[in-house]
């Protein structure tokens, strides 16, 4: 075993009792599971920076969620995170139990959009320095930027980035600003885990921004289902919705593209036409 995680570990009080056993999905950090005598942890090897702001991010959504489970962390020490292992159990989400802890979530508001440091979002550093508009941010720090960085690499072609670059000096014309609501930031359906004790959140990349943004990530490889959006809602959609939809799965999908490639062009190009088609 690594000695600085054998050093993280002997500083909290954790004696393992196995080797790591690495987990599926770790396709960004390494991830495994550890028996100690203390009980079953997870622990991640990744970039000293990413993990900070993993760790910041979930120490801040379980200060927040009070309807959602988020695991604790346990210890952070040069590129090891140790957090509680969560039990999972078979069988659907609790879409209603979702949709309220996410609207919940949604309602801890702050002074402007962004966060107080950068993150990342998968591998893709995630700018974060704080707007007081919203819609300014979704420009400045989310679709420029992750364009820019597309058609630098090759990824979009000129035509499309003008498409992505008009749509985001569009957004005064059509998108009310809106107080920031804080975010898990990566909200899709692998990060959300269903446990005995209701829908749990893991590996968020947190940041204050439009709440859609996290509604438009759990629609974007699937849906919740009715029942989730009627407890969101609770019966106050936007009549917009489709459009902001559209909208908050560009920065995703652009991230895709950056991280996986050309087969996620098209799925961007989709997502302009829709945001176009509205106006």
């Amino acid at each position: 075993m690594d000695a600085t995680l054998r050093q993280l570990l002997e500083s909290i009080k954790l004696t393992p009792s196995s080797d790591l056993q690495p987990l599926s999905g770790g396709d960004i950090a390494a991830v495994y599971r550890l028996e100690t005598r203390q009980g079953q942890v997870v622990i991640k090897h990744d970039d000293a920076a990413r993990l900070r702001g993993e760790a910041e991010g979930l120490r801040t959504l379980r200060n927040a969620c009070a309807k959602l489970v988020v695991p604790e962390v346990l210890g952070l020490a040069d590129g090891w995170l140790v957090i509680e292992s969560l039990d999972t159990v078979p069988g659907p989400q609790n879409a209603t139990a979702l949709g309220e802890g996410l609207r919940g979530l949604h309602e801890v508001i702050g002074d402007a959009h962004g966060w107080h440091q950068d993150n990342a979002c998968g591998l893709t550093p995630q700018p974060n320095a704080p707007l007081s508009d919203g819609r300014a941010f979704q420009r400045e720090r989310r679709l420029l930027p992750l364009g820019e960085a597309c058609y630098q690499q090759g990824l979009l072609d000129s035509q499309l980035r003008g498409r992505i670059e008009r749509l985001a000096e569009d957004l005064e014309r059509w998108l009310p600003d809106a107080p920031p609501s804080l975010l898990h930031g990566d909200c899709w359906s692998g990060n959300v885990l269903t446990t005995p004790q209701g829908p749990a959140l893991i590996d968020p990349a947190v940041y204050r921004h439009y709440p859609e943004v996290d509604l438009a990530m759990l629609t974007l490889f699937g849906s919740p289902g009715d029942a989730f959006f009627d407890a969101y809602w609770n019966g106050d959609a936007p009549t917009d919705w489709p459009r902001r939809e559209a909208l908050f799965q560009l920065y995703p999908l652009l991230n895709h593209l950056l991280l996986f490639g050309a087969g996620y062009r098209s799925a961007v190009e989709r997502s302009v036409a829709r945001v176009e088609a509205s106006t």
